[in-house]
Formats: structure tokens, C-alpha cells, sequence
């Protein structure tokens, strides 16, 4: 497994987005994002309650990025610098080559096959840059359009390997499925 300290940060692009690293300066857009009503309807203890709960949220994941435990990605649509949401990996674990994945998007950019080509390159860096052996994903039991994202992107449901809430479900996508066979 070849570990990283994420130093300097992968910058990813897509089709027709930038997937950034998370700064201080998006706090703000942190903050707006956690407290919108369609962000949270599927999410637990999403909420941030200030900015400065966002703030330290942002130190948080910076920590964890520096001693390779999470990448967090802010999207942007090429030719913007506007916030639209996060994709990640987290919970890494080099000994067992494992990473869970998770994903926001503003309400207004829902549709346009955005999280679709986020996800896709996530997984991409996963498997052929970190050499991950699975991606775990948990997403609510009535999230249709995450279930589909997963499906779409090869992800197979399962048993969970923690526990969960009740309402939650269990997607694995290992690296045989994705089509790497070494």
C-alpha cells in the first residue's frame, strides 16, 4: 500500500468540474451548506450551528489530511470558483488499504451528472493512486439518488462492517469490481 501525506494536494478535474482542497477561507460556504434543508434530509448530525463550528470543522479535516487519514475535495464547476459541495475519502486505513467515500451537493446543482463525474474520479484516485483494496460507502435507506450514484459507479451492497443507524444501508466497491486485477 503506498501511503501519502497528501503533500501537495491532488488537485483532480474532470469533464466540468475542479476538485479543490478545502481552505479557511470556504467557511462560509461550509457554513450555507450545512445548514440547507435538502443538504441535511438524508444526513445525521450534518448541521453546523455557526460558523465557527464550520471553522473548526475545516481545522479538523485539514489535521486529518495532513496525517492521511481524510481527503476532502471541494467541487467547482470549471471556470468558477463557487462552492458546490464535497466528495471524499475518509476513515483510511493503510494497513487494511480501505477508505470510506461521502458526498454533498447544493440542491440547485442536482441533475446535471456532477456528483456522478466527482464520485467517478474519487474512486479513480483511490484505486490507482492511494492502491486502495475497497471503498466503503453508508448512505440513508431512502436516498434513491445516492443508492443509484453508488450503482452507477459499481458499488455493491452488503453487510456493514460497523455499526450503523438502523436507517442506513452498506455499499463496498473493491478494486476486482472496479476492474483492477493486481
Amino acid at each position: 500500500m503506498t501511503e501519502t501525506n497528501f503533500s501537495p494536494f491532488p488537485i483532480l478535474a474532470t469533464e466540468h468540474l475542479i476538485l479543490r482542497q478545502l481552505e479557511a477561507t470556504d467557511d462560509q460556504d461550509i457554513f450555507t451548506h450545512r445548514q440547507n434543508e435538502r443538504v441535511n434530509m438524508y444526513v445525521d448530525d450534518f448541521r453546523h450551528a455557526s460558523v465557527t463550528q464550520s471553522q473548526a470543522f475545516i481545522d479538523r479535516v485539514l489535521n486529518e489530511i495532513s496525517l492521511g487519514k481524510t481527503l476532502l475535495w471541494v467541487l467547482n464547476v470549471k471556470g468558477s470558483n463557487k462552492f458546490i459541495g464535497t466528495v471524499c475519502l475518509w476513515n483510511i486505513s493503510w494497513n487494511e488499504g480501505t477508505a470510506e467515500t461521502g458526498y454533498t451537493l447544493e440542491p440547485a446543482f442536482h441533475g446535471r451528472g456532477y456528483m456522478n463525474e466527482a464520485l467517478a474520479k474519487t474512486i479513480e484516485f483511490g484505486f490507482n493512486i492511494m492502491k486502495l483494496r475497497s471503498i466503503d460507502a453508508y448512505t440513508h435507506e431512502n436516498n434513491d439518488s445516492s443508492i443509484r450514484l453508488l450503482i452507477r459507479n459499481n458499488f455493491k451492497p452488503g453487510v456493514p462492517k460497523k455499526p450503523v443507524s438502523s436507517n442506513r444501508v452498506y455499499f463496498c466497491l473493491t478494486r476486482e469490481a472496479y476492474g483492477i486485477f493486481k
